[in-house]
């Protein structure tokens, strides 16, 4: 999808660390559930974008905040230094901020948003579950960072974990101690692998590791899932 093919605009987000950036795509109907869309350890490239149009097409007021505040890559070594040079609390704080300028658009429906994140995203999607009281329905795709560490006590969202048969990232017995420490919590959640598949195939910019039958399965159930928890 080209540049003026998108359906939503740059925007700016203020905040105490200083503004940054943000991709805002709104429904043609006007209005709808508010959706936070999380980057994977990739930045804000045109692939997260092009998820924040495709919960547009269906709806959704959908934002995806500049975690790495301007940079981006697509060399894996160069995305993995991003990831871990990352500073949490800070993104913590920009997380809250972004979460805040979605509540405050005018075409952003009810009190409560979601959260979807990918990779390194999906994590910090978790995160942003136990930050704020108003995420009610978070999305963990395959989610992954080591120095991200959610406190599910405080976790007051429902959770849909989407995850890969074969992902060299997160084992099953990762997938079983966050199903155990969310049951722990008394945190709702049902987290499904798909079968066959790799870390990272919803990620149709990767022809590598997307998997096209699976992919369409697995947004079925994440767009049932938050029309159910945000309409």
């Amino acid at each position: 999808m080209s540049d003026s093919d998108r359906r939503g605009t740059e925007v700016q987000i203020e905040s105490g660390d200083g503004a940054f950036s943000a991709y805002l795509a709104r429904p043609a109907a006007g209005h709808g559930p508010g959706v936070l869309v999380l980057q994977e350890w990739w930045g804000l490239v045109p692939q997260i974008r092009e998820v924040c149009d495709r919960l547009a097409r269906s709806g959704f007021v959908a934002l995806a905040p500049d975690l790495y505040r301007g940079d981006a890559t697509t060399d894996p070594d160069e995305a993995g230094r991003l990831m871990m040079a990352l500073e949490i609390e800070r993104a913590g704080r920009d997380l809250e901020a972004a979460a805040e300028t979605l509540r405050r658009q005018p075409e952003t429906d009810g009190a409560s948003i979601g959260c979807i994140g990918f990779c390194m995203g999906g994590q910090l999607a978790l995160q942003a579950g136990c930050l704020r009281p108003d995420v009610s329905a978070v999305v963990d795709c395959y989610g992954v960072h080591p120095n991200v560490t959610p406190d599910f006590e405080r976790c007051r969202a429902r959770v849909l974990g989407v995850f890969a048969e074969h992902d060299d990232f997160i084992s099953p017995e990762d997938v079983a101690r966050l199903e155990a420490a969310l049951e722990a919590a008394g945190v709702e959640a049902k987290l499904k692998t798909y079968p066959g598949v790799q870390h990272a195939f919803l990620n149709d910019a990767r022809p590598d590791v997307y998997d096209a039958k699976r992919a369409v399965e697995a947004w079925r159930d994440i767009e049932a899932f938050l029309r159910a928890e945000l309409c």
